[in-house]
């Protein structure tokens, strides 16, 4: 027996468009908790309900410039990963070429991620197609990641790039892209990043697992 929309839940018949939208509450007061010379900072502030009535409340906000995510797939439908040790999570992942959108509003997330394939693999890319953009966790933070399936490689070098830190260590090797849906599914890549790339290339028909 079916039972009719009430209008009160989530699939009453008038349910808003399904779509983010900016959207931004009364300020009262900002400090800065943490902020150097970095990309990132930390700062809190005292938000009120929209229309500025009741107490203020406390909210964290780690400011991040966001991020570009490369998917590189090669004519054998395999992916370019890479193994980095990633040490607030004290793990070392399975991931893709990725870097952060510090280059100035000149810069574009495709420019972004073109330069982040040479510098991080020795690889530039024909072939550009965005998979989905992302927001990794909008309740503490403004980090937003646009991530991109790129085919067509061509190896043309690092040229100048000299990796650095964790960077020094990191291993790069190609994976059946059916085996790393395979690993996803498992839940023995967690990379969010990946994870969302390999799942949106598969589910838009750009690859098949």
């Amino acid at each position: 027996m079916s039972t009719a929309p009430t209008g009160d839940g989530p699939d009453r018949p008038d349910h808003p468009d399904l779509r983010d939208r900016a959207d931004r509450w009364p300020v009262r007061e900002s400090r800065d908790l943490h902020r150097d010379a970095w990309v990132v900072a930390l700062r809190e502030d005292r938000i009120t309900l929209p229309d500025g009535s009741g107490e203020p409340f406390r909210r964290v906000v780690l400011e991040h410039p966001g991020a570009a995510v490369v998917l590189a797939v090669d004519d054998q439908d395999r992916v370019l990963c890479l193994w980095q040790y990633r040490h607030a999570a004290g793990r070392t992942f399975v991931e893709v070429p990725a870097g952060l959108l510090d280059g100035g509003p000149e810069e574009s997330p495709l420019d972004v991620a073109r330069r982040e394939l040479v510098e991080e693999t020795g690889y530039a890319a024909a072939e550009w197609t965005h998979l989905v953009t992302t927001y990794a966790s909008p309740g503490i933070s403004a980090e937003v990641a646009h991530l991109y399936l790129a085919r067509g490689l061509t190896h043309v070098g690092r040229g100048d790039f000299e990796p650095q830190h964790e960077e020094a260590l990191m291993r790069t090797g190609w994976v059946p892209f059916a085996d790393l849906h395979a690993a996803v599914l498992a839940g023995d890549v967690q990379d969010a990043p990946v994870v969302i790339a390999v799942l949106a290339a598969q589910a838009r028909g750009l690859m098949s697992s």
